[in-house]
């Protein structure tokens, strides 16, 4: 009897941890059109006493970069992330350059999170330019001089994979993280193309086919040893 209740717990068990990386691999397709998102995968081990465990990690290995031709776009080509404040003032830091301007001119991420210390942008300009390191300018009349108006910074961490993930596709520092350090030059900003995804369509379809095939037969057992116990249970009475 203990064999066959152990059996079918080491079971239950195990494929709930299926289930569990079968979420993680569905929100990792659900996000396949987000710019810049990082997916996770959830490394699974065999323990010693057969039971699965896991190990969820970000892979923030760089996407590939579309071009938009939009002003306000912006994709980091290389490491890094840029910091972004919110309303209340807590401070993220994201990969995500999808820009605008706000009601009150400030460049913005589509949430509204304030880019760095906040850079306004004045109402009458000619042309906008995001310089490779980060440098804003503006044009205010059609062969005018061009005008610094602030530096969007990009930043990095000792190790990113401690990050934590906030809303929004943004992230937040841990102790694990370490701070935020700000990369004081580089060429890595390009102006009008995106960042896309970091999804794998074709391997996360491939996982939930196998997870789903994974989870089927591991019902199947469970529906074996349940017929077994009760089997053996009518037999003691």
């Amino acid at each position: 009897m203990y064999n066959l209740q152990g059996i079918l717990r080491k079971n239950i068990v195990n494929a709930n941890m299926q289930f569990e990386k079968l979420g993680y691999v569905s929100t990792n397709i659900t996000n396949y059109s987000t710019n810049a998102y990082k997916p996770v995968r959830f490394e699974q081990m065999l323990s010693e006493d057969g039971y699965l465990t896991g190990e969820l990690r970000t892979d923030f290995d760089q996407g590939s970069i579309r071009l938009t031709q939009k002003t306000f776009d912006i994709a980091i080509d290389g490491v890094g992330f840029i910091p972004v404040t919110s309303e209340n003032g807590e401070v993220t830091y994201t990969r995500d350059g999808s820009l605008k301007v706000d009601e009150d001119g400030y460049l913005v991420t589509n949430d509204g999170h304030v880019v760095g210390d906040g850079i306004r942008i004045p109402m009458n300009y000619y042309r906008i330019f995001i310089q490779k390191d980060g440098t804003v300018q503006t044009m205010p009349e059609n062969g005018a001089p061009l005008e610094n108006i602030g530096k969007i910074p990009i930043v990095t961490f000792q190790n990113p994979e401690g990050l934590k993930l906030s809303n929004g596709n943004k992230f937040i520092a841990t102790q694990e993280s370490g701070e935020p350090v700000l990369i004081k030059s580089h060429e890595s900003i390009k102006q009008g193309f995106l960042e896309m995804s970091g999804t794998n369509v074709y391997n996360s379809v491939n996982d939930v086919l196998r997870l789903n095939a994974s989870m089927i037969a591991s019902t199947k057992l469970m529906k074996v040893i349940d017929d077994m116990y009760y089997k053996a249970i009518n037999l003691t009475e």
